[in-house]
């Protein structure tokens, strides 16, 4: 017996449905009776709601599995469908392409919202507002390397990074220290405490008059 591999098959053209609802639908196609072929789409048709039950909560979901009937035959089936059969240029249109963010995202591990945050920055005057503000971020941006890097990193490169992603529009004031890297990690992996409700009520009154 020659063995039949699915490398030499014809490919599934709706793989959740498997090689035999394919087979089917390809044999019904054959079916020179009218009445008989509709009658076995029918029974295919059955057989598909029952593989995925969880389709019926769908809207219109006999509508679908028409549809994909149609698709499976390669639009070859001939039936007096309920529905129509969805136009084949549909099928075969490739999705319109969906355009990012075109700003190109400097050192992707911060994220594209502290380079949002960043351009914001830069439009602050002069002060000691702005000068808290750019100390924020770059503690922000020193826990995100440290998140992605748990090594360490120099608050020079943090300097250096900052002045890249703001364009040499932001520096941090000289006198300003940032957290420190045992610090931040120290906070990171600090274990929470378990919840403990407190006592309350008269059995906690009756646990004091004991004592």
């Amino acid at each position: 017996m020659n063995m039949e591999y699915n490398t030499t098959r014809k490919a599934l053209i709706i793989p959740e449905y498997g090689r035999n609802i394919q087979e089917m639908i390809q044999y019904a196609c054959t079916i020179e009776d009218r009445e008989q072929r509709l009658k076995a789409a029918k029974i295919i048709i059955n057989v598909m709601a029952q593989m995925h039950p969880q389709a019926k909560e769908t809207v219109d979901y006999k509508h679908k599995l028409w549809d994909h009937l149609y698709i499976i035959s390669d639009f070859k089936i001939d039936v007096d469908s309920p529905y129509p059969p969805p136009p084949p240029l549909l099928i075969s249109t490739k999705p319109e392409h969906i355009s990012y963010h075109d700003k190109a995202i400097e050192f992707k591990h911060y994220g594209k919202n502290i380079a949002m945050i960043i351009e914001k920055a830069t439009a602050y005057p002069d002060g000691p507002e702005k000068d808290a503000l750019v100390k924020t971020i770059a503690i922000h941006l020193k826990k995100s390397y440290l998140n992605w890097n748990r090594d360490s990193v120099s608050d020079e490169l943090i300097e250096e990074h900052l002045k890249v992603l703001s364009k040499g529009q932001l520096k941090l004031n000289e006198e300003i220290k940032l957290t420190s890297t045992s610090d931040l990690l120290a906070r990171t992996n600090k274990p929470r405490k378990p919840f403990r409700p407190k006592n309350t009520g008269s059995g906690a009154q009756r646990g004091r008059k004991k004592q």
